[in-house]
């Protein structure tokens, strides 16, 4: 073979090699950017709820030693990994009237609501997680169709990041303001149905997350 056409094959491959490249790291960005986009949104309500929850709990418990009460408001449904939280009351019990002015029942309302956020943006938390089917760090196309399809969304492989990580954030801040749990089990059933499951790893950063 001529020294000129292996300089032609060559250059023929690299063109081949360029045209390729850029659509390979876009398509691991893509990935990537919308794996932490979503959970990274779903974090910081976390931490929001934790501290909303925190709070409504310590003067929930505040209200109840004033009327002498024996026993403190269960806590069912959330768990902080048998672990004191690392989120402290920001509310002072001396503010707790001023909160609440209807005293204990309003404290234990919120308590409840609060507890119902915190559970749902949890259970969010590990739907994001699960959806990374094999603990990568990322979603592929067909993890990323899967999830979006398990809430009625479309998946067309030519949009940008950004446009399914709103996708996905607004579908959970609008599951989260209605209070959708039944919604999102519904969803996390549907990706069940087709053999994703919560792995070891996905329980040890829901551990975390829940510290």
């Amino acid at each position: 073979m001529s020294s000129q056409r292996v300089s032609a094959g060559i250059v023929a491959w690299s063109a081949g090699l360029w045209l390729w490249w850029p659509g390979l790291v876009a398509a691991q960005s893509l990935a990537l950017d919308v794996f932490q986009g979503f959970t990274g949104h779903i974090e910081r309500q976390i931490h929001r709820d934790k501290q909303s929850f925190v709070d409504a709990q310590t003067c929930t418990e505040w209200f109840y030693k004033q009327q002498k009460k024996p026993g403190q408001p269960k806590t069912e449904g959330i768990v902080f990994s048998g672990r004191q939280p690392t989120v402290r009351p920001a509310v002072q019990t001396s503010d707790c009237p001023a909160r609440y002015p209807d005293g204990l029942t309003a404290a234990r309302e919120d308590f409840s609501s609060t507890q119902s956020a915190l559970s749902l943006s949890l259970t969010f938390y590990q739907f994001a997680l699960v959806g990374d089917r094999n603990d990568d760090g990322r979603y592929n196309a067909a993890e990323l169709q899967d999830m979006l399809e398990s809430f009625g969304l479309s998946y067309d492989g030519s949009h940008p990041a950004s446009t399914y990580v709103t996708y996905l954030t607004s579908t959970f801040d609008g599951l989260h303001k209605a209070g959708g749990l039944e919604r999102l089990m519904t969803s996390m059933g549907t990706l069940y149905d087709k053999g994703y499951r919560l792995t070891p790893k996905d329980r040890s950063t829901l551990d975390q997350i829940t510290k």
